[in-house]
């Protein structure tokens, strides 16, 4: 149990430190995907890389190639890490609805295109950026910065859970199956 803790622990921090990494180029980005790697391999293949890593962190997020924005889903279902990639993580922002839209939400359905105008249209939605990180362990953890709204003084607020994105968790452990 206590491993366990601490690698959640070790993701959570990965979780955030690639938040911040995404958050620096600000807000309007499309989906980034990292590879998860352990820092000692990287070291061990790439010395000079030494320098700009913290030895101490037991993986180190590397970026890939951009996602298409269009569908996350089928994208991931075409991944396969190798086995030296010991997890992996995706950073997308994201549209939140209050709860109280969900009986529209029902209404629509499966109409991806009518739920997306709903999103975009809808007077109280959040814009937020989520971070979904896995393990080949099974450990997982999530964090979202909610953006804070033009005409408000309140700064963003971070929420961090790791059933944050059951379906995005999931749809990332398949990568690494």
């Amino acid at each position: 149990m206590a491993e366990q803790d601490a690698n959640a622990a070790m993701l959570g921090g990965l979780a955030r430190e690639i938040e911040e990494f995404v958050g620096s180029a600000g807000w309007d980005q499309g989906p980034q995907l990292f590879a998860l790697v352990p820092t000692s391999v990287l070291i061990a293949e790439q010395p000079e890389l030494a320098e700009q890593l913290a030895e101490a962190a037991e993986l180190t997020p590397i970026a890939q190639e951009g996602l298409p924005a269009e569908d996350i889903g089928e994208a991931l279902a075409q991944i396969e890490w190798p086995e030296t990639v010991h997890g992996c993580a995706l950073a997308q922002e994201i549209v939140i609805l209050p709860p109280e839209a969900q009986a529209e939400v029902d209404e629509l359905g499966e109409n991806d295109e009518h739920l997306e105008q709903l999103a975009a249209q809808h007077p109280q939605r959040r814009e937020a950026r989520l971070v979904a990180v896995v393990h080949r362990n099974e450990v997982a953890a999530c964090v979202l910065r909610l953006r804070a709204a033009a005409d408000e003084e309140e700064p963003e607020e971070i929420v961090e859970h790791p059933d944050l994105a059951p379906n995005l968790v999931e749809a990332l452990r398949t990568t690494l199956a």
